[in-house]
């Protein structure tokens, strides 16, 4: 069995960073998906690629894969830069602007 340990991306939709923090151990697909003729939908007879686990630390991730015979992936994650302004949030409501602000 192959396996694939990371830590998930944030999702695009939002700007918090929850469920990033811990780490996924993640199956590889061992066959094809196919499509039903009758109905159209994708199906697979794999049941090992729907298993997520997830895990506080990636050593803890590997120790579990080593103790379960399964060859695993490291994929490390980018890290993300700061987004830190001169004045912060608050400089937008400072009474001492040089330009009014509006809308």
């Amino acid at each position: 069995m192959q396996a694939r340990i990371y830590r998930p991306a944030r999702n695009a939709m939002t700007s918090g960073m929850a469920k990033t923090r811990k780490w996924v151990l993640e199956y590889a697909q061992s066959s094809a998906r196919e499509v039903d003729p009758l109905m159209g939908w994708t199906s697979s007879d794999d049941t090992q690629a729907q298993v997520r686990l997830r895990f506080d630390s990636k050593e803890a991730a590997l120790e579990y894969a080593d103790a379960n015979g399964i060859l695993a992936q490291v994929v490390e994650p980018k890290t993300r830069k700061a987004n830190i302004r001169a004045g912060g949030y608050g400089e937008n409501f400072a009474t001492n602007r040089r330009t009014p602000w509006t809308h």
